[in-house]
């Protein structure tokens, strides 16, 4: 990615895109850690990245709720409403 387009905010639908290519990438009983779709978004410097992390993380609630992907904490599901901390995102079971 250019450092033009990585100044380009990505919008919720490349975001949803994105990590969900990841995570079918990874494969069944496989993770990914949401940094990676927001890097994979904003380019490896963290003032492209890290603002991504809250859109993406509002992208994995969402889906969840769809019931397209899991997050994952310790191993095991969360309530997409209340969790906390560091997290993973897998495809459903």
């Amino acid at each position: 990615m250019s450092q033009e387009s990585s100044r380009a905010r990505p919008d919720d639908a490349a975001i949803t895109e994105t990590l969900l290519r990841l995570v079918a990438e990874r494969g069944a009983d496989k993770t990914v850690c949401p940094s990676e779709v927001a890097r994979a978004l904003g380019g490896s410097h963290p003032d492209g990245w890290g603002p991504l992390m809250q859109p993406v993380r509002r992208a994995a609630v969402r889906l969840m709720k769809d019931g397209r992907v899991v997050i994952l904490r310790k191993g095991r599901a969360v309530d997409p409403d209340d969790f906390r901390g560091i997290y993973r995102l897998s495809l459903p079971r």
